[in-house]
Order: C-alpha cells, then sequence, then structure tokens
C-alpha cells in the first residue's frame, strides 16, 4: 500500500491463520519501495484538480500497477520466497481522490473514492490472485470508506482490560479506540485530521523540493509554535465535523497549505516556527479529537506510521495528553512502518473468506465484505 504522503510503497508478506479475533498474524518480511521522483511527482501533482486529467489518471493507474507488482515480488524475494508460496496478494493501491461527503449529480447522490494501481497487473505480473480496491464495498455499504484499518486494529491490539487507542500519524492521522474488552460493535474509530501532510508540504515549500520531511522533528524543535496561527489552524471546520469522518488530501491539501504559508508570510514566520506551529496542530487537533469524540481517554497509545518518528511530534502529543501513556507499535512486536501493510494483508485474508471486515462504528456502513479479486 501507499499512504496519502505517496512516498513509496511498503510491502509485508505475512502467514495468517484464521478469521476474526482468532486471526493469528505472523510477520515474514516488510519492506518500503521508494517511489521513483517522476511517479511521486506525478502522484501528488493528479490528486489536486485540475491536473488530475483522465489522461494522466489513466496512464497512472497502469503504472502504479507495475510499481505494486514489483513491490510484492521485492517482499517476496525478502522472505526467502517465490510469487508460487504466495496465496493472494492485497493491495490498497494509492489513493488520488476521497470524496466521503455525497456529492450531487444530477438526481443521483454518491460518496466516492479512487486509489490507483490496477490490481490485474499486479496479478499478470505475479501470478498471484489479487484482492483490491477494498473502499468500494465500504462506500457501497453506506460508508465513507474510510478508515478500514480499525479491523486489523481490533484483531491485533485489543486488550481484555484496558482502553487502548491506536494512532496512525500518516499523511492524514486517524485513531482507533479499543474500549477494554469490546466487540467490534464496541469499536470507535475515525480520522482526527493532518497528520504530516501539511509539514511535508511545507518543508517542500521552503527547501525547493530539495528536502521532502522534517527529519526527526528537527527543525520543528529549534522553533516555537506561533499561538495565533495555531488558534487559525484549530479553527478549520473539520475538526468540529462529529464522526463517521474522513478527509482526503483535498481537505488539508495544496489550497490549504498555500492559504497556510500566506499567513505564515503575513505573519514573518521563520520556516523552523512554522514546522513546530504545524507539528503543534497535528499533536493538538489528536488531543482535541480525543476529548471530543472518544467514549473517555485512553489508558495507553499505541502510535504508527510515520509520525512516530517524529521526536518533536511525540513530545507535543505527550504535553497535549498528560496522564496517557504513548507507546508504538514496535511494543507490542509489529514495526511501526509496517502495521498498516500488515493490516490490508489481514482484510485480504477475510475477504477469501467471505468475512465482513469494514467497523461499522468507523466508516458508518453496514458490515461488508471488502475488495474486489483479480486471478492472473
Amino acid at each position: 500500500m501507499s499512504g496519502t504522503s505517496a512516498d513509496g510503497v511498503d510491502a509485508a508478506v505475512c502467514a495468517i491463520s484464521g478469521s476474526g479475533k482468532s486471526t493469528q498474524v505472523r510477520l515474514l518480511h516488510f519492506t518500503c519501495q521508494p517511489y521513483d521522483a517522476e511517479v511521486r511527482a506525478e502522484v501528488l501533482a493528479v490528486s489536486q484538480p485540475p491536473a488530475g486529467t483522465v489522461d494522466r489518471l489513466c496512464r497512472l493507474h497502469y503504472v502504479l500497477g507495475e510499481v505494486f507488482a514489483q513491490a510484492a515480488l521485492a517482499a517476496l524475494r525478502g522472505a526467502g520466497l517465490s510469487p508460487a508460496d504466495a496465496h493472494l496478494i492485497a493491495s490498497h493501491g494509492q489513493t488520488v481522490h476521497h470524496l466521503p461527503a455525497a456529492d450531487p449529480l444530477g438526481r443521483w447522490l454518491a460518496r466516492s473514492t479512487l486509489q490507483l494501481g490496477e490490481p490485474a497487473v499486479i496479478a499478470q505480473r505475479t501470478g498471484v490472485l489479487t484482492v483490491a480496491n477494498f473502499r468500494a464495498a465500504d462506500i457501497a455499504a453506506g460508508g465513507q470508506g474510510a478508515p478500514l484499518v480499525p479491523y486489523a486494529d481490533w484483531v491485533l491490539l485489543g486488550d481484555p482490560q484496558h482502553d487502548r487507542a491506536v494512532q496512525n500519524i500518516g499523511g492524514i492521522a486517524n485513531v482507533t479506540f479499543l474500549p477494554a474488552g469490546g466487540s467490534l460493535a464496541e469499536v470507535v474509530a475515525f480520522d482526527t485530521g493532518p497528520g504530516n501532510m501539511l509539514l511535508d508540504g511545507a518543508v517542500r515549500h521552503f527547501s525547493g523540493g530539495a528536502r521532502s520531511y522534517d527529519t526527526g522533528g528537527a527543525l520543528a524543535a529549534t522553533g516555537t509554535p506561533h499561538p495565533e496561527l495555531l488558534a487559525w489552524l484549530m479553527a478549520h471546520p473539520f475538526l468540529a465535523q462529529p464522526p463517521p469522518r474522513s478527509p482526503g488530501r483535498e481537505a488539508f491539501g495544496s489550497e490549504y497549505l498555500a492559504a497556510i504559508l500566506a499567513q505564515a508570510a503575513a505573519r514573518r514566520l521563520s520556516e523552523p516556527d512554522l514546522l513546530a506551529t504545524l507539528t503543534a496542530f497535528t499533536a493538538a487537533s489528536i488531543a482535541d479529537a480525543y476529548r471530543r469524540w472518544l467514549p473517555r481517554l485512553p489508558a495507553e497509545v499505541f502510535l504508527g506510521g510515520g509520525g512516530t518518528h517524529n521526536a518533536t511530534l511525540r513530545r507535543m502529543l505527550a504535553a497535549a495528553l498528560p496522564g496517557v501513556a504513548l507507546r508504538t507499535h514496535a511494543d507490542f512486536g509489529i514495526p511501526d512502518d509496517a502495521k498498516e501493510a500488515i493490516a490490508f494483508a489481514l482484510l485480504g485474508n477475510e475477504a477469501l473468506l467471505g468475512v465482513p471486515a469494514n467497523v461499522p462504528g468507523a466508516t458508518g456502513a453496514r458490515p461488508a465484505i471488502l475488495g474486489q479479486i483479480c486471478f492472473p
């Protein structure tokens, strides 16, 4: 899979047995295959209208099928396996547009989402049955198509005695609340707001594209958050929207970043001060979402995604959630960067078994079997 940061393809080779809460998952190998610079630039470009023309989307859909196929083959080689050893490939694809609010077109009203990376190409290049397009069934069943990882969170990370939150910080940040001993129907999950997307965009802006992220939050650590700009950011209407909710790149994408850069320029903020403010925005929006929309604060939070590596963000989040223990997926034996790829492997397994794997409390949908199958 590749997330909204569009930095490459995460591929996990997993041995899976069972289904539902009895599922057993063992990670055999994990790799991240960075996008070529030209591919990443095209992904970011077509994710914003009006650049996302039909000819560019059509071409990129098949190019990404090739890219994902090569990532799957590389992961299998890393595990010491051949394609003949694999029962299925589960591919989330690359989200380029996500419209979770029903949009009218004449007499029709529909939510929609678009993930690129043609699964037929993956199946043909690898010779392995491929399950893909997971979000479509949830939308067809009345949901928002996101977040989908909460099912894996419930399977892998629930605890019989302690309330837990699982906080992914990718391009977009999302939380799964797992009540102690809770059933799937009791799981609450939603997107909290921006993760790394605005930070990465600001770094690319200031560096002229030479840098793509603030390594470890080092630059932000030398700056000071600007209170007035932070208050302006926290007034974003998405943050007041009750769950289920799932923004796309559209909500916190290039237009919003341009507005932030204009605000920063008017206040003559340095790059470190703006990065500190944006880092504080991610932390504050996560903490605000917990207090507004979770049944109660969890005893502990498991952090995952690229934001886990940002020490400044982790420090700010700890300050915003006093008394809540912050841990990582690695503390639970799951590599922080591998979690979402593992989650889609699990969803692919449930698809073949005919088991609904969306979380109605996360997306607002009816239970649905997720994924479409392409044979090699």
